[in-house]
């Protein structure tokens, strides 16, 4: 029956987040319902289907991501806002509340229709439609202080090895990772520059934690290395990229930017040099995309960075 929820399924925390935004986004985009409801003569209620009935079909399992050990982006904290003022409560048909009286719980297609109201008055809220505005100011302030640090890096040796590399989790494993997952195999990478030689040369680092709607939870990362003793860029982004899956047990591969530079029209990595001025602007160009908020997190957990660079070069 299309009309009632289906049963729980196996997707991954990043898709149920993003499954949630997009409820959000359309809910606050349209004026209908959850579901078209008349009452026919006989007292059962008549269910037709309105724009926004699919999006309700799997909530049951969308609502079992919620902790308060995560931080929220604006869209899921108001969802669960939402859930919570009109006292959503799990069922075995679908999350369902009570009536204004308190007295008997309404149905699936009920409750829904009261929750969408709820989340379409919040929607007006200032401090919800402020959000994205912090957000990308936030995203211009990381992309001066990247272009203020590249610039240092590139500035201390005469030639530097500019290494790109995106680190990801293998879609099979991809339901059952959890976003607290991901920032402790990123601890871990950081962790071994202090001790790991694959780092032994490293002048500088950056790396950003984001997620994509295909993607998922991912990592770009830039390390810089002294051109005097690391001479291949391709073999030094294949070697931290060996080191991301051993990190990860095997459940990580990554992809080596180094692998192919003539498909780049303004290379901004490999060996870099400091007379080379056009060379260095196309470098801080390349890291400015790792401070762009497009892929931005919409779960993490609680203080946890999204974004971090190496010290300042002295």
């Amino acid at each position: 029956n299309n009309k009632t929820p289906k049963a729980p399924f196996n997707t991954s925390q990043s898709r149920a987040s993003i499954q949630i935004e997009n409820i959000v986004k359309m809910i606050e985009n349209t004026s209908e319902p959850a579901f078209h409801i008349t009452e026919s003569t006989t007292g059962y209620e008549h269910i037709e289907l309105s724009s926004l009935s699919g999006l309700f079909f799997n909530i049951q399992h969308l609502l079992s991501i919620h902790t308060d050990h995560y931080e929220y982006s604006e869209h899921l904290k108001l969802f669960w806002r939402a859930c919570s003022e009109v006292g959503l409560e799990r069922s075995p048909v679908g999350p369902v509340c009570l009536d204004p009286t308190g007295l008997y719980y309404l149905s699936f297609h009920s409750s829904m229709n009261k929750l969408v109201n709820r989340v379409r008055q919040l929607t007006r809220e200032p401090g919800y439609r402020r959000k994205a505005s912090d957000r990308s100011y936030q995203a211009r302030q990381r992309e001066a202080d990247v272009e203020t640090y590249t610039r240092a890096v590139l500035n201390r040796y005469s030639r530097t090895v500019v290494v790109r590399v995106d680190l990801h989790y293998l879609e099979i494993v991809d339901p059952l990772l959890r976003i607290e997952d991901l920032f402790k195999d990123l601890a871990t990478l950081i962790r071994s520059r202090e001790r790991n030689p694959i780092f032994e040369y490293e002048t500088g680092y950056i790396w950003s934690v984001e997620q994509g709607k295909n993607k998922g939870f991912h990592i770009h990362t830039a390390f810089f290395f002294n051109s005097a003793h690391v001479y291949s860029d391709w073999h030094k982004a294949q070697e931290i990229g060996a080191l991301w899956e051993k990190i990860t047990g095997g459940r990580g591969y990554f992809f080596n930017c180094n692998a192919d530079k003539q498909k780049y029209t303004k290379l901004g990595i490999g060996t870099i040099k400091r007379a080379d001025t056009q060379a260095c602007e196309n470098v801080i160009n390349t890291m400015r995309y790792l401070a762009k908020e497009e892929q931005y997190l919409r779960i993490k957990p609680t203080r946890a960075r999204t974004f971090g660079m190496g010290h300042f070069p002295y």
